[in-house]
């Protein structure tokens, strides 16, 4: 989190605030001006606290309050909307002997926030998010360390209650970190080698981890992340548009059947200047570019080399070299070609 707020309203409170400034100093610590003692490591406001919790609220990744549950339940309330947008809401009681998770749990941080602090303070954590509380996996978070996406977030709660019900639920994973789950696995969850053996089996619920688009209905009781995968080589002239790139790019997901959330970076060879199509496309899709000397790509050993190539560039491949030479990994996909001046090469990292 890069924005946590304390808000204490009693003077016991302004010292705790002041304690966990010295354990976390980015935090900012904020009191009511009427208990001021100038000191500047406090943020004093004149406001009223019913105003004020709901500007941290809606500023902050994480908003600790130091005073009662009930209270900071009935201050927040009508501010709350969703997990995935509301900050972690942590509450500490006035003699900092437990640290409880009050929203955002799983997404926001609120539980790892709070061991974290029970931890350095020697409080007693209070989580009770079913998923910590068995023990098992929360499914809304695997991966979430990595930076793997949630294909559709829609099917998470009924995932969810399957996990914490212990019904059966089946794993398949074909790409992205192996280490995704470091304890041993619950006993109601079993991994399968492949998505026949997945589909085939008698899990109630399903966990896919892939970079490719599956089709069939046990999606409807699936949770499918989308690991960074899938490391895009892009040979292109120094005119290629935006849009032309964009559009090779989409039909040669669409041929080989993967998913644009998994896509790690561009790649291409590194020219005089910079192909603004391909600088505005990274852009839009959130996706970083990386651009490789001709010399480093004419080293690496390609299925489609092209003599023309070879003449304009110096190197006889530059979307499979450069896709192979940046992923370390495997070729999925050819070079396509998108007259009259745009290739395409998809490579997976291999984990």
């Amino acid at each position: 989190m890069e924005r946590i707020a304390v808000l204490a309203i009693t003077k016991n409170g302004v010292e705790m605030g002041l304690s966990l400034k010295k354990l976390f100093p980015d935090w900012q610590i904020f009191a009511p001006s009427k208990f001021s003692d100038n000191n500047e490591m406090i943020n004093w406001y004149d406001d009223s606290t019913s105003i004020k919790i709901v500007d941290l609220f809606q500023s902050n990744d994480g908003l600790i309050c130091l005073f009662s549950l009930g209270a900071v339940i009935r201050l927040i309330a009508p501010y709350i909307k969703d997990k995935k947008t509301d900050p972690a809401v942590i509450v500490i009681d006035d003699k900092a002997q437990f640290v409880i998770s009050v929203l955002s749990g799983h997404l926001g941080g609120a539980n790892e926030l709070s061991n974290e602090i029970s931890e350095k303070i020697g409080a007693t954590p209070v989580i009770t998010t079913a998923a910590d509380v068995n023990k098992t996996i929360p499914v809304d978070l695997v991966g979430k360390e990595f930076g793997w996406k949630i294909d559709d977030d829609t099917t998470v709660t009924k995932v969810s209650a399957f996990m914490v019900n212990k019904e059966k639920i089946g794993v398949f994973q074909d790409a992205g970190e192996k280490d995704w789950w470091k304890k041993e696995l619950p006993n109601n969850v079993s991994k399968y080698e492949n998505f026949e053996g997945l589909k085939n089996s008698d899990s109630k619920g399903f966990l896919i981890i892939s970079d490719q688009i599956f089709k069939d209905k046990i999606l409807e009781n699936t949770v499918v992340y989308r690991p960074q995968t899938l490391v895009v080589g892009v040979g292109l002239h120094w005119d290629t548009s935006k849009d032309t790139i964009k559009n090779g790019l989409k039909s040669s997901l669409e041929k080989f059947h993967l998913s644009s959330k998994s896509l790690a970076r561009f790649v291409s060879i590194k020219k005089e200047k910079d192909v603004e199509g391909l600088i505005e496309l990274g852009k839009e899709m959130e996706i970083p570019i990386e651009y490789i000397d001709r010399e480093e790509l004419a080293t690496i050993t390609t299925p489609n080399p092209s003599k023309t190539v070879q003449a304009f560039e110096g190197t006889s491949s530059v979307s499979e070299a450069a896709a192979l030479k940046s992923s370390s990994g495997e070729l999925i996909v050819e070079k396509q070609k998108f007259p009259p001046n745009l290739t395409i090469a998809i490579a997976r990292i291999q984990n």
